[in-house]
């Protein structure tokens, strides 16, 4: 019998929905939903959609569903399975009031020790009573989750770094057990890992296989990564968007919070990431689409125009230099604008140089190769220069939707197989 595998991806400002087939190299279809909203009711809304626009005839053979969706956008439920208070967003920092507290039963400079992470957003829930009616915390992928396979209280690794599970020890640290909210944190499963099979009831209306297993899922930056194809230890995503993302794939875990470096754990290796505010974000402000275009392609790679400029728009990076002073160098600037533009791409290659150099420094597993996510991994210009400037061989993602990522785990991609 054929089986076909569905990823759900649920972003800031929309979801997608890509079926792929067994052999995880045909996408069979790929549909579409935007949020005019960002609450659960549009959530459930999208994931209405997206299924209802998945053909009969692949809904029928859909063997397994994996979901991804915003790393600690956070919910609370109450015993009925109903929604308490509004949810809070990834980016929510109102429980950097309480820090201090956090503070004096965390580890020092762990990554709970953030206004926006899982652990701050229930520690204010839990300030304002609203934790007394809860039964169970959820991130955005459980509740979604939560929607088709019925079971509550479930997470996975990747979701639940944020809130403080310990993802070396596969277990919750004694710290977090000793707090009066501790009942309501998820059960934490492997990404992958099946939960249950689909509510008969959603099934039915979606004309899905009644045997179709949902699985843990992942977070949609952690997603878009596997979509790339990595597979083994030294090779990389660089994300070539408004800003400069770095993820390399492992074999030592990494942490500092110094630089924002975190470490997610892929089976017995590990995602380590950090992010520089220099990026497209800088070229936009510089160029239109057209120019960058246009005069990328007349730049002579071969030739450094030895300006090294350090491209922000504003002072102030983590990562590689961790200094919120620093001040954008863009100067001095040639009147030909081929030139200027050759400088900031050469800048910018010469930053996510240093980057992987301060993770190898810090630990990591030697650079090997690098795949390219985002709008600037269609600039061929900037791929050869930044080759000069890492010197490894450097390409395009395969794919780059984090639904494909989720649909790979679907399928049964083992994490615990990347080596």
């Amino acid at each position: 019998m054929v089986c076909y595998y569905l990823g759900l991806d649920f972003g800031t400002s929309g979801a997608r929905g890509i079926v792929i087939d067994e052999n995880q190299n045909q996408i069979l279809c790929l549909k579409t939903a935007d949020f005019p909203a960002q609450i659960p009711y549009y959530w459930q809304r999208g994931l209405d959609e997206l299924l209802s626009q998945i053909p009969r005839y692949v809904t029928q053979k859909l063997d397994a569903i994996a979901l991804d969706a915003t790393s600690s956008t956070t919910l609370l439920l109450d015993k009925n399975g109903q929604i308490l208070s509004e949810p809070l967003w990834y980016n929510d920092a109102r429980g950097k009031q309480y820090l201090e507290e956090i503070k004096s039963f965390a580890p020092e400079n762990h990554l709970v020790l953030s206004a926006t992470s899982t652990l701050a957003k229930i520690f204010w829930w839990y300030r304002q009573g609203l934790t007394e009616k809860a039964t169970h915390l959820l991130h955005q992928a459980d509740w979604l989750g939560f929607l088709l396979h019925g079971k509550r209280g479930v997470s996975d690794y990747h979701n639940a770094l944020k809130l403080g599970y310990d993802v070396e020890s596969l277990s919750y640290p004694s710290w977090l057990e000793n707090l009066p909210f501790f009942s309501l944190l998820p059960n934490v499963k492997a990404p992958g890992e099946t939960i249950g099979e689909i509510i008969p009831s959603v099934a039915e209306k979606y004309q899905i296989n009644p045997h179709c297993l949902i699985k843990a899922g992942t977070t949609d930056s952690i997603a878009a990564f596997l979509a790339s194809g990595v597979k083994t230890s030294g090779e990389a995503v660089t994300s070539l968007g408004s800003t400069l993302v770095l993820k390399l794939l492992s074999k030592t875990k990494i942490d500092d919070s110094r630089y924002g470096i975190y470490s997610h754990r892929l089976g017995d290796l590990w995602l380590v990431g950090g992010a520089s505010n220099t990026g497209g974000a800088v070229l936009k402000h510089f160029f239109s689409d057209d120019e960058l275009n246009d005069l990328s392609q007349k730049i002579d790679y071969n030739t450094c125009t030895n300006l090294q400029y350090y491209p922000l728009l504003e002072k102030g990076d983590r990562f590689p230099l961790n200094n919120p002073d620093l001040e954008p160098k863009l100067s001095p600037r040639p009147d030909n604008p081929i030139l200027f533009l050759q400088g900031l791409l050469e800048g910018i290659a010469a930053i996510e140089s240093q980057g992987y150099k301060l993770l190898q420094k810090l630990g990591a597993t030697p650079l090997s190769q690098v795949y390219t996510a985002g709008g600037g991994a269609k600039n061929e210009t900037w791929r050869l220069i930044r080759e000069k400037y890492l010197q490894v061989p450097i390409s395009i993602s395969a794919n780059t939707e984090a639904a494909y990522g989720s649909a790979l785990i679907a399928s049964g991609l083992s994490i615990s197989n990347l080596s």
